[in-house]
């Protein structure tokens, strides 16, 4: 009677299960079968074995029906439900199962710094030709917990982020493979040192050069928490997992403009969760994942263990093949591939070394360079200027070559015989002084009984022909009036919002945008000034040439509406995407720019956008040049690009890491509203960070935290002095020194590899 009971009870459980996927919807009687369970249950043994095992052969013939319907007509949604139950596998059932054996470091449980990330030293054992191989990896990722509160679902807190950095440091150290598992609907979003955002980027860019193999499989990939610890050589994804921009709740919420505190209807989340494609099969097509790891029926569960042995197989081949890549025996290598191909069993393998000398490790560099800056190609329409003919190709190929031959050859060459000529100068110049100095002191003695005066320098004042001192020169780094702003056209007055704390006076609406630059003159509040003021203002006059204005955002998942919206942005601003990247010029100091700006879409990221800023740095790498970053607006990554838009994150840093190991410049400056996706990887990556005053920067947007969290945040809580005060930016300039604080950086920051120094 007890093994009845269990079947039972193992048969309820799929009900539940099936319940929990179609969001508690009687569907095909669900509920009818919990209650005839439950009646079974209060009944066991008012009826006979043979009774009982009846009604229990009934009813999973019923259930394995509903089962194989369920995942014949399985919605996008429903994978996402799929993926929160607390029946799926999690990572410490992967640790337990694929794993021969394991350390966790950093703390166990609730006594874990931030028990929401796991870092671990495991083992793997490999039996190749009748012999057993132990390989030590190390494995990083979220764990949901299913129900341990201290997990918090999976969202890491920052520290949660710097542990797995601190770890991905020790791996590479050791020279061992990191197996990475994403099981996040996000980070958690809190400003506090070192702050989400900035840990983020952190990660990003410290993972886009790990010199070591980097394998990660997505459950559950929630936008900048997946990102955190997802750049990698092998992307795998279970099948029914999904990977997004973001839930489908927060599309509905934002797509349906839902009020704070309102129900969001189901409805709008289904066709939301639909419009993200966000599924494995999606993200396959789309290409921002390698390969997808087949689940059992309506996915695998914490007992399934036919799939941790596949899960097992699936991580040594993803990692054999990223090290395969590496080798530079190439006939070894074509084997080894072409045998994988064929499926053969695992006792014909040929044992591979995931140790990496020198230059596998910069072949492995250079492939995860290319994987990312080649992705999401097909997320926008046009063409970069390099490529547009055979003249530019050729223009590009010999810019490569004169300014290598100029900036890293002849230009180092200078400096070595500088530096030897300086040396030699200097010793005998010590030298002399030694046998000069008798001589000198005897002059001096001299001249004082004399009565001489020893001669000043004096300070070079230009003067007229009649010898008068003529007035000074205009400042070139003052700001000019040649761009007032369209605002200053209303004739009334506008009271600043500190003007019950710092008393400021109403202001004259011609003056505040025109004379003042949007400056409040009493307290020093910045108000909103369109793009154009800073084309006009802050760069040197006529020297702004757009580049790649012909990369266009598109609609690459056909999501429905979204087309329009385009077409209304691009006729409204006459671009074709949120990000300009121009040529320009500072006090003379070429430099290239990009910025995203509030007009297209709210500043936002998707694929033209994140190609052009790849481009910008491709090009201030090539010619030397300092490389600009500034944000008028950005409201994050375009969520209706799905993770055609996420994966602009890793693929702007790469760009970004691969521009400042060049020895390039990088300066970044915030100005209105900075949030999300951007500032958490490209943006916040840069050594140099700056946002004017009164702007906000961070993470998440006071709604999203509330909404996370429940705690209610201070007005100020994302000011720009808070950002400063948290060490995410290095300071806070002023609308009107903008330029004058631009040249200062680009004359006293960066290293000696640009072309003016």
């Amino acid at each position: 009677m007890n093994e009845l009971l269990k079947k039972l009870l193992k048969i309820e459980e799929r009900v539940n299960y099936l319940l929990q996927i179609k969001d508690y919807n009687n569907w095909g009687n669900l509920e009818g079968f919990k209650e005839t369970c439950d009646q079974l249950k209060q009944t066991l043994y008012d009826h006979t074995e043979e009774e009982l095992l009846g009604e229990i052969r009934k009813l999973n013939e019923s259930i394995s029906f509903l089962e194989e319907r369920a995942e014949e007509h399985l919605t996008p949604m429903e994978r996402v439900r799929i993926v929160r139950s607390i029946q799926r596998f999690s990572l410490k059932d992967i640790l337990e199962n694929v794993y021969e054996d394991y350390t966790e470091l950093g703390g166990e449980e609730d006594a874990n710094v931030d028990p929401a990330m796991i870092c671990a030293k495991a083992t793997l054992v490999r039996r190749i030709k009748n012999k057993t191989h132990t390989s030590t990896v190390m494995v990083i990722g979220q764990e949901s917990g299913h129900g341990e509160e201290f997990r918090n679902g999976g969202s890491c807190k920052p520290e949660g982020n710097e542990k797995a950095m601190r770890f991905m440091k020790v791996a590479e150290t050791e020279g061992i493979p990191i197996h990475s598992y994403i099981f996040t609907p996000g980070s958690y979003p809190v400003e506090e040192y070192p702050g989400a955002a900035q840990q983020i980027a952190r990660n990003i860019y410290a993972m886009s050069k790990l010199r070591i193999p980097v394998i990660s499989m997505i459950s559950e990939g929630g936008s900048g928490g997946a990102e955190a610890i997802g750049l990698s050589d092998y992307r795998l994804m279970a099948s029914h997992g999904y990977y997004s921009v973001i839930s489908p709740e927060g599309a509905a919420a934002i797509e349906g403009r839902i009020r704070e505190g309102s129900k969001v209807p189901k409805e709008l989340i289904e066709v939301c969760a639909d419009r993200l494609r966000l599924t494995a099969f999606d993200n396959i097509k789309q290409g921002t994942i390698d390969r997808v790891i087949q689940e059992p029926q309506l996915g695998a569960r914490r007992d399934d263990f036919a799939f941790f042995a596949t899960l097992r197989s699936e991580m040594i081949r993803a990692t054999d093949h990223v090290v395969l890549e590496t080798k530079s025996f190439k006939a070894f290598r074509s084997w080894e591939v072409r045998r994988k191909k064929t499926g053969k069993d695992a006792e014909d393998q040929v044992l591979v070394n995931w140790e990496l000398n020198r230059e596998e490790t910069k072949r492995l560099l250079a492939l995860r360079s290319k994987k990312y800056l080649t992705m999401a190609r097909n997320g926008y329409t046009g063409s970069p200027d390099s490529s547009l003919s055979l003249y530019t190709l050729a223009r590009v190929a010999s810019e490569k070559a004169y300014y290598k031959i100029r900036y890293d050859i002849l230009k180092n060459h200078k400096k070595q015989v500088g530096n030897v000529i300086q040396d030699v100068s200097g010793e005998g110049s010590v030298m002399l002084k030694r046998l000069t100095e008798p001589v000198s002191t005897m002059i001096n003695l001299i001249s004082k009984k004399s009565g001489k005066k020893p001669t000043r320098l004096l300070t070079y004042t230009p003067t007229n022909g009649n010898g008068d001192a003529e007035r000074p020169l205009s400042d070139p780094l003052e700001l000019t009036d040649t761009y007032t702003s369209p605002l200053a056209n209303e004739d009334r007055t506008v009271s600043c919002p500190n003007a019950d704390k710092h008393g400021c006076k109403d202001l004259w609406i011609p003056d505040l945008y025109g004379e003042f630059g949007g400056v409040c003159e009493t307290c020093g509040h910045h108000f909103p000034l369109e793009y154009q003021w800073y084309l006009k203002n802050i760069f040197d006059a006529g020297t702004i040439r757009f580049f790649n204005s012909g990369l266009a955002s598109g609609n690459p998942l056909d999501y429905t509406g979204f087309a329009d919206r385009l077409n209304a942005s691009k006729k409204k601003t006459g671009y074709k995407a949120g990000n300009l990247t121009f040529h320009a010029k500072v006090n003379d100091i070429k430099i290239v720019t990009t910025m995203l700006y509030s007009d297209f879409r709210n500043g936002t990221v998707g694929s033209a956008e994140g190609e052009k800023f790849v481009q910008a740095c491709a090009i201030a790498k090539r010619k030397k040049r300092p490389l600009l970053a500034y944000v008028h607006t950005t409201g994050g990554i375009r969520i209706q690009e799905g993770t055609l838009g996420v994966v602009q994150m890793p693929k702007c840093t790469v760009a970004v890491r691969e521009y400042i190991d060049s020895g390039g410049l990088y300066i970044v400056v915030y100005d209105n509203n900075s949030y999300a996706g951007p500032v958490a990887s490209f943006l916040g990556c840069s050594p140099y960070q700056f946002a004017i005053r009164s702007s906000r920067v961070g993470f998440a947007g006071p709604r999203v935290i509330r909404e996370t969290t429940g705690i209610d945040i201070p007005p100020d809580y994302h000011s720009a002095r808070n950002a400063l005060r948290r060490g995410h930016i290095q300071g806070i300039w002023d609308r009107r020194e903008f330029r004058r604080n631009l040249h200062k950086a680009l004359q006293t920051m960066g290293s000696p590899h640009l072309y003016y120094r």
